[in-house]
C-alpha cells in the first residue's frame, strides 16, 4: 500500500505541476486517447469510471476496476471508428496476490494510407498515420470496499516523416458496496507530457479529471451509471464555425449537462447485458446545418457464450458515419 500511495502523490504533484503548464492552452495531441476501449463502456455513452464488472476492457478507463478476480483474463478489442480508420486494443492481466493485481495493454488507431503531393502537385507516394499506447496497470485492495489503481503510459505517434512520443500517467479509485449495488470511481487521466514532438513546439496531453457512480435499481434488472466529464475545464468551445454556425455561450444548466455521459443497463441475466447511453456534448458538436439527431446515443450488448464474452456497440462520432465496436474477452485459467 506505502508503494502505491507514493506513486499515487508523485501523480498528483505532476498533476499541480502541470496545470499552470496547460491550463490555459486548449492545444493538445493524442485525442485518440479519449476514444472507448470497451464495448460495454461504448454502450453507455462512451465513458465510465464507475462501473464494476468482470470486463477486464474496464481498466482501460478506470485502473482500479482491475482486481484478482481478473487473473488469466485476456480482452480484445476493435472499433471500426470512421471510413477506413479503425481502433484496436488488446489487455492482459496476472494477479500477484489475493489483493494485488498488474495488467498489460497496448491500443491503437490506424488512420490508413494517405497520398503524398508536392508544391507542384506532383504525387510522391503513399503515406500512413498511426497512433500507438503500450500500459502497465497496477491496482491494489485498499480496504474491503476502496481499490486504487495506476497505469503507467508510453505514447507513440508517427505520421508520415514525423513522429512524436510521450509519457504518461492515470490514478484512480474505486469504490464498491455489494450489498447496496452502488459504487462510485475517481480518475485522474493522462497526467505527462511530451518526450519529443512533432516540431519544436511542445503541447498539452488531453488530461481529465473524471467521476462517477453505478447503481443498480432495487428489486429491478435495471443500473444506472452517471459520468462526470471534462472537469478541468467549464466552458466549450463552439465547433463547425467554418459552416456559418454562430458561436453562442450555453446556460449555466446547458453546460453542466455537456460535462456529463448518462448510462443506462439492462440486466436481463447474469450473462447478458444491453446499454444504452447518451453524451449531451458529443451530440452538441455533432449538429450540423440540417441537425444529427442521433448524434451522442450509443447503444450495444453483451452475451456470456461457454467460456467466451461476447460484446457489440454502436455509436456514431462523426455526422456521416456510424461506428461499430467489437470485442471478446476470456479467463485463459479455464482453458
Amino acid at each position: 500500500m506505502n508503494k502505491l500511495s507514493a506513486l499515487i502523490f508523485g501523480c498528483l504533484i505532476v498533476l499541480i505541476v502541470h496545470i499552470p503548464m496547460y491550463g490555459q492552452n486548449g492545444e493538445k495531441v493524442y485525442r485518440f486517447l479519449s476514444l472507448p476501449t470497451s464495448t460495454h463502456i461504448n454502450a453507455l455513452g462512451g465513458n465510465n469510471v464507475s462501473l464494476v464488472d468482470n470486463d477486464l476492457s474496464l481498466v482501460f478507463h478506470n485502473p482500479a476496476s482491475l482486481g484478482e478476480e481478473m487473473n488469466m483474463f485476456l480482452n480484445v478489442n476493435y472499433m471500426a471508428y470512421v471510413d477506413d480508420i479503425g481502433v484496436g486494443s488488446a489487455i492482459f492481466a496476472k494477479s500477484l496476490s489475493p489483493i494485488s493485481t498488474m495488467a498489460f495493454g497496448v491500443s491503437y488507431i490506424n488512420y490508413g494510407d494517405f497520398k503524398r503531393y508536392n508544391a507542384e502537385q506532383i504525387s510522391e507516394g503513399d503515406f500512413s498515420a498511426t497512433d500507438m499506447l503500450v500500459s502497465g496497470v497496477y491496482s491494489r485492495d485498499l480496504t474491503p470496499m476502496l481499490r486504487g489503481g495506476v497505469t503507467a503510459k508510453f505514447i507513440y505517434s508517427s505520421y508520415d516523416k514525423y513522429s512524436s512520443t510521450a509519457v504518461a500517467f492515470d490514478v484512480g479509485l474505486s469504490y464498491y458496496k455489494k450489498e447496496k449495488d452502488l459504487s462510485a470511481g475517481i480518475v485522474l487521466k493522462n497526467i505527462g507530457a511530451q518526450l519529443s514532438s512533432f516540431n519544436e513546439d511542445r503541447v498539452g496531453l488531453p488530461w481529465d479529471v473524471q467521476v462517477g457512480f453505478t447503481k443498480k435499481i432495487a428489486h429491478a434488472p435495471i443500473r444506472l451509471s452517471v459520468t462526470g466529464m471534462y472537469l478541468t475545464q467549464w466552458k466549450f468551445e463552439k465547433i463547425d464555425e467554418a459552416n456559418g454556425i454562430e458561436s453562442k455561450d450555453d446556460n449555466f444548466f446547458k453546460t453542466l449537462f455537456k460535462h456529463t455521459v448518462i448510462g443506462v443497463d439492462l440486466l436481463p441475466s447474469q450473462n447478458m447485458w444491453i446499454g444504452v447511453g447518451y453524451s449531451p456534448k458529443i451530440n452538441s458538436d455533432l449538429k450540423i446545418t440540417e441537425g444529427n439527431k442521433w448524434g451522442g446515443w450509443n447503444l450495444g450488448a453483451g452475451l456470456k457464450v461457454s467460456k467466451f464474452n461476447l460484446g457489440f456497440s454502436l455509436s456514431q462520432y462523426s455526422p456521416s458515419a456510424t461506428s461499430y465496436h467489437f470485442s471478446f474477452s476470456t479467463d485463459l485459467s479455464k482453458f
